[in-house]
């Protein structure tokens, strides 16, 4: 029996047209339009539940007192900026400008002393080799864990037998001592990231610690710095437990304290004038954010130079 073989011929197939060309192009570009416009649509909506408290804050603060806590809505046809004129004339006695010059004198020191003796204390254990650095820095991280109302009533009992209290001195003295572990571990793990042969070779020239971290280690770190800086500020200017523990004038309160003296329940509440108030005092903070972010986000991402 024979077979012939013959050549399968394959089948042919149309060309593909510059015109089917271009539609599948443009029906790719449609998709891709639609799915952005989609997810700028879902950002918008997610942004504006997340914001919507600063949203009504600000809004609020031009209402009438009686809508305030009345009306859901942030917007009244009633908005002026009475609210805001009552709040710059102070209360208590006590100008709008002192509160501010309170919490700006106790957030700038707080950043200066926290970023210069985290800084050292860092250097310390990531540079220097001493007997239980590794016993010291476990121990600094403990205290993480630890809760600062443990810690509350002995410290005010210190203080006080001190006379620190109704002084700036009981806020800013932990600032100048590295009392910030988390501040510190963060600018240990900066420096984690730095070579070491910067350090040896700085000390082959005859440099010594001081030096070695002045002239070389300090500049690499302002990325962390300013991280750390950035944290402390915003903390401290919000800070209420402190200044409320340790002030007792109205003429050394600080902002978030200074709120608390609009609500009064045993006579009248003045809320339009704390909320006008409450969005003075996250202005500086909501411009410093914006000013350094850009090295927040260095300072977090960054690991230092690979060596």
């Amino acid at each position: 029996m024979t077979t012939t073989l013959t050549d399968a011929t394959p089948p042919t197939s149309s060309p593909v047209t510059q015109e089917d060309s271009d539609r599948l192009r443009q029906q790719a570009q449609g998709r891709s339009r639609l799915g952005s416009v989609a997810y700028h649509a879902f950002m918008v909506v997610v942004s504006l539940v997340v914001l919507y408290p600063a949203i009504w804050m600000v809004f609020s603060s031009t209402k009438p007192h009686a809508e305030i806590l009345g009306s859901v809505s942030p917007f009244s046809p009633n908005a002026s900026f009475d609210n805001y004129l009552t709040a710059l004339q102070g209360i208590g006695g006590v100008s709008f400008w002192t509160f501010v010059w309170n919490s700006t004198f106790v957030a700038v020191v707080s950043v200066v002393a926290t970023v210069a003796s985290s800084a050292v204390t860092a250097y310390a254990f990531a540079r220097i080799d001493f007997r239980g650095r590794g016993l010291w820095f476990a121990v600094m991280l403990g205290t993480l864990l630890l809760p600062f109302h443990v810690t509350m009533i002995p410290q005010y009992i210190l203080f006080q037998r001190l006379g620190l209290i109704n002084t700036f001195t009981a806020l800013l003295i932990g600032n100048f001592l590295a009392t910030s572990a988390f501040h510190v571990f963060l600018i240990v793990q900066f420096l984690r990231g730095l070579p070491r042969e910067l350090d040896e070779a700085a000390r082959i020239d005859g440099a010594g610690h001081l030096r070695v971290f002045t002239s070389i280690i300090l500049p690499l770190l302002r990325p962390a710095l300013i991280t750390v800086a950035i944290f402390v500020f915003i903390s401290t200017w919000n800070e209420f437990m402190g200044p409320l523990l340790y002030l007792k004038r109205p003429d050394l309160y600080t902002l978030p304290i200074a709120l608390r003296l609009f609500v009064d329940q045993t006579t009248t509440s003045d809320y339009g004038a704390q909320v006008a108030m409450a969005v003075l005092a996250l202005i500086p903070v909501a411009i410093f954010f914006f000013v350094f972010q850009r090295y927040l986000i260095d300072g977090v991402a960054t690991q230092g130079l690979k060596g």
